[in-house]
């Protein structure tokens, strides 16, 4: 079958309430959210692996607190920002930066005073960061810290729907297991099969198939 041109189309990511799957490995990540208005001090630390839904729950508190969503290394007025609840993702990219960990670190004050809630997102846990400014680490390894934990059959199975929706990406029967039993056991994985997959399936004009799976597992084991 002959294969068609691919252009890279932005993908539609669903971040709403409804479209983020609860399971044992997150349950607790998701019952803190939702009891924001009861955080010690106003402020609590998401953290997780990549890929493993902290965008999306920092997208739903920031639907339901009516909070403000910026990337840390997009803080620079921290006056401007410190006007009401606000979600910061992944601090953990600014570690070492010295202007941005002194503009966070004034964020953090500014928030505080006001009494304004704040929600911090990073990979793994905030001692693992690597922050330079000691008053910055010390505010945030104080704040109250949730993880999302390992995902589960459940879980991945979810987070591969999901991908495969926000692509508009057809299966055939029986692939999802297919997926859960070959590969890489991670949400970084699934979302770098699922991008490849997608890619493959626009140019074979053709629905996800167990050989079109174990065709491109294959291939990325052999690109890394």
């Amino acid at each position: 079958m002959a294969e068609q041109l691919v252009f890279d189309l932005p993908v539609v990511t669903a971040f709403g309430r409804d479209d983020f799957f609860t399971s044992p490995a997150n349950s607790l990540a998701v019952a803190a959210i939702e009891d924001w208005r009861h955080w010690p001090l106003g402020k609590l630390v998401l953290s997780g692996p990549e890929g493993s839904g902290k965008s999306h729950l920092g997208r739903i508190w920031a639907d339901i607190a009516s909070a403000k969503v910026v990337q840390a290394r997009d803080v620079k007025d921290a006056a401007t920002l410190a006007r009401g609840a606000l979600c910061v993702e992944n601090l953990h990219a600014i570690a070492g930066d010295r202007t941005q960990e002194a503009a966070l670190f004034h964020l953090h004050n500014l928030m505080a005073q006001g009494g304004y809630p704040l929600l911090m997102t990073g990979r793994g846990v905030p001692r693992s960061w690597g922050i330079t400014l000691p008053d910055l680490a010390s505010r945030i390894e104080g704040s109250q810290l949730v993880q999302l934990g390992a995902p589960d059959d459940t879980l991945l199975a979810a987070v591969l729907l999901k991908l495969c929706a926000d692509r508009q990406l057809l299966m055939e029967p029986g692939v999802v297991d297919v997926i859960l039993r070959r590969a890489e056991r991670s949400f970084a994985g699934i979302r770098a099969l699922v991008g490849e997959l997608d890619r493959v399936s626009l140019q074979r004009k053709r629905p996800v198939g167990p050989r079109m799976v174990t065709e491109t597992l294959r291939r990325l084991e052999e690109m890394n």
